[in-house]
């Protein structure tokens, strides 16, 4: 009994540290009416069922309760309360609501948003031909949800407090007791931009939990029933989500790791995800948390579509994109130089360019050929003319673009034009001696140098 107390206690501890968080689960926490219950609950399966359309889930919570030996009977003969994160809904139950649930919330200083009775029954574990059908038991479970008063942060989430009336299929190990509502909170989107909206559909999180009393309407009525709080029972106990047209279902994340996805054994095109609950964990919240999302029609195909446009558009803006960075970097260099202010201005060369010095040393009649290709350089033009029989002319032609700059700031100058001198010499040779030399040189205004 002491370990359980410090285990309560450190519980409770967590609890307040979290109280200022909102809640972003489902949870519950089984409530005996009367103190330090002797019987536990357990198996406990609560199933969230999920379908592609929105709109509130439908959720069942299975449960039996275990009677340690040399327990009386008759101390596990009365109401469980079921006390519940967020607002519940569903087919209502034949029955008035019931006053006494109204005032216990009331009384605590709560306002009642809204009261009926849920769909209660009795469900047989066995299968075969002599199993027998769902019982429902009558008058449901009611319940009323509620909301404390607006604060400075707001009207705050609501709870919801469930009476589970006494009936011995609770204590039946062939049974078990099954409470569905229906919850508009459980489906939330994910927030994304419109773009990953259109491209790849909507995105949802479900998120169930167990022993979750975290929000600002569950913990006081919490800390008012901690005393009387049913524990899990070492049976198998499981948070599980049904998600029905599996063949369109991606599901991204699934917290905890530990959880398990598998096909459905009963339904066609379901899958399940679930995780086991610790009785060991005491009142430490347990969560099953799931991102997921429904694609339909062309979004089917969307990663084949989108890799494959993506892949023609490299292969297209390639030689685009290649084009354009030459063109724009021959237009910023006809532009643009950079060196010191002392440095002269970048010429440009082509071909070969015969200095005046060089010229001026060949002398008709004297300069051989073989002293023309020493002084002018080895890889001549040469033309020979059939009608003249020995005669042969050496043609040199060489280009060179001056830049003119026109402002400076440090090492950066812009230029503003550039003259183009085009320079051509003619040898012309008789036998091996020179015989005459033309030079001409054109000289012309660019305000883009063009391609050397």
């Amino acid at each position: 009994m002491s370990s359980r107390r410090f285990g309560s206690s450190r519980a409770l501890l967590a609890a307040l540290a979290f109280l200022a968080t909102p809640a972003a689960a489902s949870g519950q926490v089984f409530i005996s009416t009367q103190p330090k219950p002797e019987f536990l609950v357990g198996p406990l399966s609560i199933r969230a069922n999920v379908a592609p359309r929105s709109g509130p889930v439908e959720v069942g919570v299975l449960f039996s309760l275990v009677v340690p030996a040399g327990a009386k009977t008759d101390t596990v003969q009365h109401d469980l309360y079921l006390l519940w994160p967020g607002e519940v809904d569903g087919e209502p139950a034949a029955g008035a609501p019931d006053p006494e649930v109204r005032r216990a919330v009331e009384s605590r200083g709560f306002q009642v948003v809204r009261e009926g009775r849920l769909p209660l029954a009795a469900r047989p574990i066995f299968s075969g031909r002599a199993r027998a059908k769902p019982e429902p038991l009558p008058g449901g479970a009611p319940y009323v949800t509620y909301t404390r008063e607006a604060g400075p942060l707001g009207q705050g989430s609501p709870g919801s407090w469930i009476r589970i009336p006494w009936t011995p299929r609770l204590i039946d190990r062939s049974w078990l007791v099954e409470l569905r509502m229906q919850l508009a909170g459980l489906r939330r989107p994910k927030q994304a931009t419109w773009l990953e909206n259109s491209l790849w559909g909507e995105r949802h999180v479900i998120t169930l939990s167990f022993n979750d009393v975290r929000t600002r309407a569950t913990f006081p009525m919490y800390l008012a029933y901690r005393d009387r709080v049913v524990h899990l029972a070492d049976d198998p106990s499981q948070l599980v989500v049904n998600f029905s047209d599996s063949e369109h279902l991606k599901i991204d994340q699934v917290y905890p790791g530990s959880s398990q996805r598998r096909p459905s054994e009963s339904r066609r095109a379901t899958e399940i995800v679930s995780t086991y609950l610790d009785p060991s964990e005491g009142l430490r919240p347990q969560v099953l948390s799931i991102q997921f999302g429904y694609f339909t029609g062309w979004k089917a195909w969307a990663p084949v579509l989108f890799a494959t446009l993506f892949f023609g558009l490299g292969n297209l803006a390639g030689p685009l994109v290649t084009t354009l960075v030459k063109t724009v970097g021959a237009r910023l260099q006809g532009r643009i130089q950079l060196g010191p202010s002392s440095a002269a201005p970048s010429r440009r060369e082509t071909g070969t360019i015969i200095p005046r010095e060089a010229l001026a040393k060949i002398a008709p009649g004297e300069t051989t050929h073989a002293q023309v290709l020493e002084l002018c350089g080895p890889d001549p033009e040469e033309r020979e003319r059939l009608s003249a029989p020995g005669r042969r002319t050496l043609v040199y032609r060489g280009r060179r673009v001056v830049p003119h700059r026109r402002r400076r700031f440090a090492w950066l100058a812009t230029v503003n034009r550039w003259d183009v001198e085009s320079h051509e010499v003619e040898i012309e040779l008789q036998g091996d001696r020179v015989l005459d030399v033309q030079a001409q040189v054109n000289r012309t205004r660019l305000t883009q140098p063009g391609p050397a």
